[in-house]
């Protein structure tokens, strides 16, 4: 076994990942548009009904990293709460639909766009071959971009579409920080490298990948 790292190495492992792999300012440009009210309304229907199917992909994703980390309890505990929080962002989610005017029926018969899933089908090949440590590293990197996005879209909603707080809920839910889940990464990060799990290089090209999924995924909406 590995000699157990310092008690603040995993939020140095973690702090660097977040820095390391953030999106350069300015660089997703549907969020730009619609932080000046620049973008259709229709894109916020388009991105509720993909979202109902990344949702539905990662949660599973999730559910298979915990199984996998089910030896080490900190590790799976951090994707339980994942699993746990798709789960609130598909009820969140519904709000933002009726705003948008979507029928269960529209819902259910949606064509996803490849470029908008390309993001949960690469977090389900880390599910199945990824050391789950290094997937809690490089997952923890892209929620600080994808929280920033969503703060963004939450304050333009408003200002610049009238969309009432319900249907705002969803970015709020990923907007606003989450105290737990950033205890419960840096307690499965320590978990990875007191026993040499953890592998920060590995989770960095994990996370490279999963950030460009990310930039793919809002290139796809603005088509």
């Amino acid at each position: 076994m590995a000699r157990p790292a310092g008690p603040s190495h995993a939020t140095t492992v973690l702090d660097e990942a977040v820095r390391a792999l953030a999106p350069e300012d300015g660089a997703n440009r549907l969020v730009r548009r619609i932080a000046a009210g620049r973008a259709p309304r229709a894109v916020f229907a388009t991105f509720a009904l993909e979202q109902h199917q990344v949702i539905a992909a990662d949660r599973l994703s999730f559910q298979h990293l915990a199984r996998r980390a089910d030896g080490d309890p900190p590790v799976a505990d951090f994707f339980d709460l994942l699993a746990e929080g798709e789960a609130r962002a598909l009820a969140r989610l519904a709000a933002l639909a009726d705003a948008c005017g979507l029928t269960a029926r529209e819902i259910a018969g949606y064509r996803p766009r490849p470029g908008c899933q390309a993001f949960p089908s690469y977090t389900a090949r880390l599910a199945l071959s990824a050391e789950p440590t290094d997937a809690v590293i490089a997952l923890t990197a892209n929620f600080a971009a994808w929280g920033g996005y969503c703060a963004t879209v939450r304050t333009a909603m408003r200002e610049h579409y009238d969309f009432p707080e319900a249907a705002r809920g969803f970015f709020t839910l990923f907007a606003e920080p989450a105290p737990e889940l950033a205890d419960a990464a840096r307690a499965a990060v320590q978990q990875g490298l007191d026993t040499g799990q953890a592998r920060p290089a590995a989770a960095h090209r994990h996370g490279q990948l999963l950030q460009a999924y990310e930039a793919m995924f809002w290139d796809a909406l603005d088509e």
